[in-house]
Order: structure tokens, then C-alpha cells, then sequence
């Protein structure tokens, strides 16, 4: 059987996907650790620049995006959350705790399992990624109006939503916690 012919809208709406996979695909280039140390090298304001290259901060957003989920952080979660099996899981959080910025607690519902917990210095090393990737991010959007910059926040968290949702990595809708940055707020 023969295959229908795109329309003229459906044929500029397949240029527009193609589009966005370019686009996803440099973003996850350029969001590598190995990328974003170099630019964490660059700065004079942190003493762990060498921290925001290594997993841990893969494993500290594991657990951020758990307690913001309202569930319980555990290495199982971790594997599922970074897609590695559960010895590497395990690796990369002691490697967490080791650093002083996770610590394990005893379940009280479950003994045989240990809860992850950010420790006050795991919580601020948090903040500052945050804050260090959204001055990149701003950045990168400094010549922007703000209109362009509230419409691709409220677009890319959409299509993130959407994307996650279909994965099944993800795909709750944004708390007041998880909201993008207001525009207003960056510089």
C-alpha cells in the first residue's frame, strides 16, 4: 500500500521536530559533566568546582527530585532515576556519602532498606549547582526579551512534562518547588 504524502503543515511541523531533536541532542552535549566542570573551572566563587563534575551531583538531583516528589530516596530510586544498575547505584552513592553530602538512615517501615537523605552541606552544594546552572542558563538567554524567555520556559517545561510522561521518567506536573525560574528573577 502506497504511504500518504505529508501535507504542506504536516511536512513544516516534521522540520519543527526535526528542530527540537537538534536541539535536544546540544543541550545534552552541552549539558555533560565533563562540559559543565569546564565552565565551573572558569569561576572564582566555589571551592567544589571539582564536585559539579563528578556523578554526585547526579545523585544529590536524584534525591532532590524524590523529596520534591514526596518520595522516599533510596539507592533503588537512584539506579531508576540515573537508568544504572543497582551496583553502579550503589557505587555513586557511597561515593555521595563519602563526600558528607548524603547520609543513610534506617527505614522505620522497612528495615532492610536505607533512605538517602541530603545533609546540610549536601543541601547547600544543591543550591549553589542551582545557582551556578542558572547563571549559565541566564546567560545564555541575557539578550532575550522577556517575553521570549517566559514563552520558552513555560514551552520547554511543557514538552519536558509531555516527554516524561510518555518515558515514564517523570511526567508529574511542576509544584511551586519544581516551577521554572520566573523570568524576572534571572539576570
Amino acid at each position: 500500500m502506497p504511504r500518504k504524502r505529508p501535507s504542506g503543515e504536516q511536512v513544516q511541523e516534521d522540520e519543527h521536530v526535526k528542530a527540537v531533536e537538534r536541539a535536544m541532542v546540544a543541550i545534552r552535549r552541552s549539558q555533560t559533566r565533563r562540559a559543565l566542570t569546564r565552565l565551573a573551572e572558569g569561576r572564582d566563587d566555589t571551592d567544589d568546582a571539582g564536585v559539579v563534575g563528578g556523578s554526585v551531583v547526579d545523585v544529590l538531583d536524584a534525591i532532590e527530585a524524590a523529596e520534591q516528589a514526596g518520595t522516599l530516596a533510596t539507592v533503588s530510586g537512584v539506579a531508576a532515576a540515573l537508568n544504572v544498575d543497582q551496583p553502579r547505584a550503589s557505587k555513586l552513592v557511597a561515593a555521595a556519602v563519602q563526600a558528607g553530602l548524603v547520609r543513610r538512615e534506617a527505614d522505620q517501615a522497612d528495615g532492610r532498606r536505607a533512605l538517602l537523605v541530603r545533609t546540610e552541606r549536601g543541601m547547600s552544594h544543591s543550591e549553589e549547582l542551582h545557582q551556578f546552572r542558572r547563571s549559565i542558563f541566564a546567560t545564555a538567554m541575557s539578550d532575550w526579551t522577556e517575553a521570549d524567555r517566559a514563552a520558552f520556559a513555560r514551552l520547554l517545561t511543557r514538552f519536558v512534562e509531555a516527554l516524561a510522561g510518555m518515558t515514564g521518567r517523570g511526567g508529574k506536573p511542576t509544584t511551586s518547588r519544581t516551577k521554572p525560574v520566573e523570568t524576572s528573577q534571572l539576570p
